[in-house]
């Protein structure tokens, strides 16, 4: 994605197609789901995602926090990927390494 870092996180979200997309129409609410963008990005993504959400501290306590919540295993993964993309996007922005807070 040559667009990292010139994008701000919700931009370079949509053309990941990890941004989320709300079905709905006057009283009737539908769900939401993500797609579009660049398939192949969102795929390494997730794939990067369940690594991430497995192995690092943050992005494992982020994960387990919307599982706890409630949310399903799958939509916590999205935004564990969602997640990364924006510390992926901010690194090349800013030109300094990853430090989790």
């Amino acid at each position: 994605m040559p667009e990292l870092g010139t994008l701000d996180r919700r931009e370079i979200a949509a053309l990941a197609g990890l941004a989320p997309w709300t079905r709905q129409s006057g009283k009737w609410k539908g769900k939401s789901f993500i797609g579009g963008g660049r398939s192949s990005v969102r795929t390494v993504l997730f794939t990067g995602a369940m690594a991430a959400a497995r192995f690092n501290p943050a992005l494992k306590a982020f994960h387990q926090k919307l599982v706890d919540a409630g949310k399903p295993k799958i939509v916590a993964t999205i935004a564990v990927a969602r997640k990364l993309l924006t510390i992926l996007n901010a690194i090349i922005r800013d030109q300094k390494p990853w430090k989790p807070a």
